[in-house]
């Protein structure tokens, strides 16, 4: 019994001094690199659509540095264009090739409408309350990114 579990404490000490071995450890730096396409041009955004994003998104590129992040978002993901998806059937779900069961829909439990509402921070009249909504950024008048570069245009 004694040897066995002397055995086992061994067996885990090994297992782990593998798995922080240095070949299980996740690279420090990336594996591959993506080449800088040539063949596509600077991305400039005009400031009616930075300004329409900062609105959908409550993104504020206020400043240079956020506007030149955006175009180079843009340009990353606009390599996109160049792969070749000929022949590929679009993805519906990642589990396709997996069957997805449904389990009935059944009641095991029921009159438990004060047990839900006690998780919600507010409620009124039997009804969960949102928090407010987002809160919209100022006009592009107000912005002074946008501002000085509409004047440049």
């Amino acid at each position: 019994m004694w040897l066995q579990m002397t055995a086992t404490r061994c067996w885990r000490r090994l297992e782990f001094r593998r798995l922080l071995s240095v070949q299980f450890k996740v690279p420090q730096s990336p594996t591959w690199t993506i080449e800088p396409d040539t063949s596509t041009q600077d991305c400039h955004v005009s400031a009616e659509v930075i300004d329409h994003l900062e609105r959908l998104a409550l993104v504020d590129f206020r400043n240079q540095d956020g506007v030149q992040r955006l175009e180079r978002a843009i340009q990353f993901a606009s390599q996109l264009h160049n792969v070749n998806t000929e022949g590929v059937e679009p993805l519906s779900s990642v589990l396709e090739d997996r069957a997805l069961y449904l389990r009935s829909d059944t009641v095991t439990t029921g009159n438990c409408t004060e047990l839900l509402l006690g998780n919600a921070n507010t409620v009124v009249e039997e009804y969960f309350v949102a928090p407010p909504g987002n809160i919209p950024l100022p006009p592009q008048k107000d912005n002074i990114y946008l501002s000085s570069k509409s004047e440049d245009l």
